[in-house]
């Protein structure tokens, strides 16, 4: 396509497939597949996409603001559906204990990270976790994998949530698990 043909149109952007992912576009849904792993999502109609040879296109008659927002919110998703099918995504957490001695477990069986002897509370606190996700524990290191990065994100979020303190200065107890390293960030 030259650059006038590309100055016609309002927004475009080729993005290249890598070999062994397959792509299916039907109605509003996208999917990728590699191997046994398969990420779907669906997109509102003010984008075209397009499968072309080995390259994903996308496209817009306009340059709107809003176009332009969706255009490239779009971009991103698709790199990361095709790293994730391709590398994978990983969060880790370190676990934390000041006051009491803290255990965690994850229950492979059951989906469940469990949380024993947070702040002496006899009762455990269990977090479900959720398909196409896994958990590593090493010693204070939990580290959630996944080739989904909105279930890694949404499994590493969870986790610190669950073992928020409540009802305690948070100056003083700091106990809790706690999200040190993510895509792209590192907080330590």
């Amino acid at each position: 396509m030259d650059n006038n043909e590309k100055n016609k149109i309002g927004l475009y952007q080729e993005i290249d497939i890598p070999e062994g992912i397959e792509t299916i576009i039907e109605d509003k849904s996208f999917t990728f597949k590699h191997n046994d792993k398969k990420i779907s999502r669906s997109f509102i109609h003010l984008i075209d996409i397009k499968i072309k040879e080995n390259k994903i296109v996308l496209s817009s008659k306009t340059k709107r603001k809003k176009e332009k927002k969706i255009f490239f919110t779009y971009i991103a998703h698709i790199k990361n559906m095709i790293k994730g099918l391709t590398e994978g995504f990983n969060y880790k957490l370190r676990v934390s204990n000041v006051h009491f001695p803290m255990n965690v477990v994850f229950n492979k069986d059951k989906r469940e990270f469990v949380i024993k002897n947070f702040l002496g509370e006899k009762k455990d606190r269990i977090i479900k976790i959720i398909d196409n996700v896994d958990i590593k524990i090493n010693g204070e290191d939990v580290i959630v994998s996944s080739y989904d990065i909105e279930k890694a994100g949404i499994v590493a979020s969870s986790i610190e949530k669950g073992s928020k303190v409540k009802n305690f200065d948070r100056r003083i107890y700091q106990d809790g698990i706690f999200i040190i390293e993510k895509p792209g960030r590192t907080y330590l």
